[in-house]
């Protein structure tokens, strides 16, 4: 009798209604509150977000109310988190901004919002990977090793990245755990000894004034502020490897959002004491880099600020991972309804991941590295300072169009409607809110991406990975009526 050996990939039948029993190699169902929180707040890259943001902030704004600008972001979230988690339970695939949007507006813009997404994240993914091969290669020069190559770096950190993107999620959960628990410690002993030696003039709460938002330039202290939280969305990204999606989901959207919210608004306010509230000013646009590695130096000890270098290219890491595994799970949704090739919609038998669209992940980020870098771009001060612009950019338009598709699929399902304040109230100042922020963004584009040829090509960029989504949709209605039908399955 010959025992015949299952090929490593099978097609998942991947319908809203399909039980896991019936399905030939479902992904792995075992994610919960902890493991898809620990992926969304990595993607925000806590540790990256007070060293780098938090000067910018400052810096851009000319107001030391810092924490404030995180208040506000906070707030605006939670409530687009309202709309969001209210919706969950009704978009049953894991495509997360696109399926709400395509519940909401329907396949046209849906489809349009699935390829806008998946452009979205490859230029985020594009500008992590090489800002942390630019990271590692000064990291070493700065421990007095040799000087290499920027690059070389970065084909390891891809390297590391696909391999574990192309296994089981929870592999990834537990690494990202690890780093962000180790973050967070960082920043947090940084902040009490701060607060223990009393900072640069004493405990205040001056920085905490409302006063100071009429001060300075506050819209664009709000716009970057809102870039540091880029990342939280990923939780409904996980919805079909998570053991009880529709408790799981806004479990972990809720601890995402507040958890990063809180964290960041403490932090900023110890920054402020740790460096003066009347001096924060001077010292984020003197000394962007050097501000907050000098308070862990100055409070701590000199040993933390070299911790610090090291931990910031692990914190850049578990933000790369989380985006690799966010756009793998886009491609591999993708390619279930057709819009992608057939052969990224599949399961690994053995890891129970989409390991295929893992591996395209990869591969399309590593053909992108490989251009900029024969263009000769500079790591950071082009493809990382252009492509995560635009990519945030990208990220505060679907969030917005997200809110827009809360509201009108609760208008016309008013069996759903089961609240006025999540399906109506919250959603519809979510999306005002959203709306603005998406304007000072592009307002203040030239600010994000100084090159103003630069900026006009990724905004084209930007509006043709639209285009081409919502013309696959117009194709198949005329053409492939049963895969135009099948985009809501």
């Amino acid at each position: 009798m010959t025992i015949q050996t299952p090929p490593p990939f099978e097609p998942v039948d991947a319908g809203p209604h399909t039980p896991m029993a019936d399905t030939h190699s479902p992904l792995h169902r075992n994610l919960g509150v902890g493991s898809i929180a620990f992926m969304a707040l990595a993607g925000a890259a806590p540790l990256g977000a007070v060293i780098a943001a938090f000067p910018i902030v400052v810096s851009v704004s000319q107001s030391p109310a810092i924490p404030l600008f995180f208040v506000l972001a906070t707030a605006i979230l939670t409530l687009f988190s309202v709309g969001f988690t209210r919706m969950a339970r009704h978009v049953p695939n894991a495509g997360a901004f696109y399926s709400y949007v395509q519940a909401g507006l329907g396949r046209i813009p849906g489809t349009g919002a699935a390829t806008f997404a998946v452009g979205t994240y490859v230029m985020l993914s594009l500008a992590l990977a090489a800002y942390i091969g630019a990271a590692t290669s000064d990291a070493i020069a700065a421990f007095n090793g040799p000087i290499t190559p920027w690059w070389l770096w970065t084909a390891v950190w891809v390297l590391i990245t696909g391999a574990l993107g192309y296994r089981d999620v929870e592999l990834s959960a537990k690494v990202l755990g690890v780093v962000l628990v180790i973050e967070i410690l960082v920043v947090v002993t940084i902040d009490a000894a701060i607060l223990v030696g009393g900072g640069a003039d004493g405990i205040s709460a001056a920085s905490l004034n409302p006063g100071l938002l009429t001060e300075g330039f506050p819209s664009m202290g709000l716009m970057f502020a809102f870039f540091s939280f880029v990342g939280f969305e990923a939780t409904a990204v996980f919805r079909n490897e998570a053991r009880d999606p529709d408790r799981t989901i806004p479990r972990a959207t809720y601890v995402a959002v507040i958890g990063v919210g809180l964290f960041y608004a403490f932090s900023a306010w110890a920054v402020t004491i740790g460096v003066g509230t009347n001096s924060i000013v001077t010292a984020a646009t003197d000394d962007p880099t050097g501000m907050v590695l000098g308070l862990a130096q100055s409070f701590v000890s000199p040993i933390m600020q070299d911790i610090m270098q090291i931990l910031l290219l692990t914190s850049i890491f578990a933000c790369m991972l989380t985006f690799h595994n966010v756009l793998t799970r886009y491609t591999y949704t993708m390619g279930t309804k057709g819009i992608l090739p057939a052969a990224v919609g599949v399961v690994n038998v053995t890891h129970r991941a989409p390991s295929r669209a893992s591996l395209v992940v990869s591969t399309v980020i590593a053909v992108l590295l490989l251009a900029v870098l024969i263009a000769g771009l500079d790591p950071v001060a082009e493809v990382y300072t252009w492509f995560s612009g635009a990519a945030t950019l990208g990220v505060i338009v679907l969030m917005a169009l997200t809110s827009l598709s809360v509201l009108v699929f609760f208008r016309s399902r008013p069996e759903a409607n089961t609240g006025i304040w999540s399906t109506a109230v919250a959603p519809a100042v979510a999306l005002v809110c959203l709306t603005v922020v998406t304007w000072l963004v592009v307002k203040n584009f030239p600010v994000l991406v100084p090159s103003t040829i630069a900026a006009n090509v990724l905004l084209v960029v930007l509006v043709a990975t639209f285009a081409v989504g919502a013309a696959v949709a117009l194709v198949f209605r005329a053409r492939r009526p049963r895969a135009y039908q099948a985009l809501d399955a």
